[in-house]
């Protein structure tokens, strides 16, 4: 039997991002527009609900493209596949403009899509709900775009893109949990 009264500290953001880290996720760059186009890496990204069409992501309180998305309603998640390192790094920082010389296209829902996404999801902001340093965005689906291409998706697993040491290539100090995305 565990004894549930000793007293344990919970663990440390270091600690977090270690284990967590043990979790294999997809990598996505979630668009939208405000007073110009905004964009940010995401690695917290899931479907909901299938009836009505919900997903969610999670976006730091702290990033700068998360609170103008917010204030537009609507927002693209791009789902990357494993040979856009180029866009994740430049959606993963928080230096430079990232639509700078981008090829991208505005949708009909008026938010960015990035040429050569593996998938697409349009949606508008249904929910938010605060949660620690981050927020959980629940968007309502209205469109979904898919690569007819049967490409293979950007995975980041252990603080390396990709799960086979071949093809896994180390993640920049940037990527991670406490980065200041969104």
């Amino acid at each position: 039997m565990i004894d549930t009264t000793a007293v344990v500290s919970p663990p440390s953001p270091a600690d977090m991002r270690r284990a967590m880290g043990s979790f294999a996720t997809g990598v996505t760059v979630v668009t939208g527009y405000d007073d110009g186009p905004l964009g940010f890496a995401c690695q917290s990204f899931a479907s909901v609900s299938l009836e009505p069409p919900l997903v969610l992501f999670c976006a730091d309180h702290r990033g700068r493209a998360w609170p103008g998305i917010r204030r537009s309603g609507r927002f693209t998640v791009n789902v990357l596949g494993e040979d856009q390192d180029e866009l994740c790094q430049r959606f993963g920082s928080s230096r430079g403009r990232k639509f700078d010389d981008l090829d991208w296209v505005e949708s009909r829902w008026g938010t960015p899509s990035l040429r050569g996404s593996l998938l697409r999801v349009h949606a508008q902001v249904e929910d938010v709900h605060v949660a620690g340093d981050h927020d959980v965005v629940i968007g309502r689906v209205l469109e979904l775009e898919t690569d007819p291409a049967d490409e293979r998706p950007m995975l980041f697993f252990r603080g390396r893109f990709g799960i086979e040491d071949a093809h896994s290539t180390q993640a920049p100090s940037l990527w991670g949990w406490g980065d200041h995305w969104g």
